[in-house]
């Protein structure tokens, strides 16, 4: 029988966290900011899955969020090398960003063209959707704020960058599919 994991620690309680494979920063440090963003971002997608209609793109969403537990743990972890020792997986790469474009191309050619600029909202699936690509940009800008100060891969910053346009291009088709057409700005 394995032991139960705790919940609560109290390492954190004066104000620092410890990183994955070792090592503690302050909790406003810009790494921890950048996980916990993508950690907010995953959540926000756990919303607009959960937001009805719930097939709508379910098996999309959940790979998306298991994608970004890869992300979180590849920003918490300052050695790559510890990483992968422990990382269920693989780490964000290539072919996930071209799972992203896939995507994106096979549900853009079932709406009508975007001529112009569209105002965030329609159906509740689409608002939901709309919150978590807005979610996905403050993490996007999370990420590259910690570029600055340490190497980070540039799967991730692409990953990031097209899983947004992917949660624009899904809201507008949630909105096509609950019959909601996109109201122009």
């Amino acid at each position: 029988m394995t032991e139960r994991m705790r919940i609560y620690t109290k390492t954190g309680d004066t104000g620092e966290t410890g990183l994955f494979g070792g090592g503690r920063v302050a909790k406003d440090h810009v790494r921890v900011c950048a996980y916990g963003d993508v950690d907010e971002l995953n959540a926000a997608l756990g919303v607009a899955r959960a937001t009805p209609p719930d097939a709508f793109a379910a098996e999309i969403l959940e790979q998306i969020q298991r994608d970004l537990f890869a992300v979180g743990a590849e920003l918490a972890a300052p050695e790559p090398a510890k990483l992968a020792k422990t990382l269920a997986g693989h780490p964000i790469g290539e072919p996930d960003v071209t799972r992203l474009e896939q995507t994106i191309d096979a549900q853009d050619r079932q709406l009508p063209p975007l001529r112009e600029f569209i105002l965030p909202g329609g159906s509740a699936k689409a608002a939901s959707l709309h919150v978590a690509r807005t979610v996905c940009r403050r993490a996007e800008r999370s990420v590259v704020a910690l570029g600055h100060e340490a190497p980070v891969s540039a799967s991730i910053l692409q990953y990031l960058n097209r899983l947004a346009d992917l949660l624009f291009v899904l809201a507008r088709a949630a909105n096509a599919h609950d019959g909601h057409p996109d109201v122009r700005w």
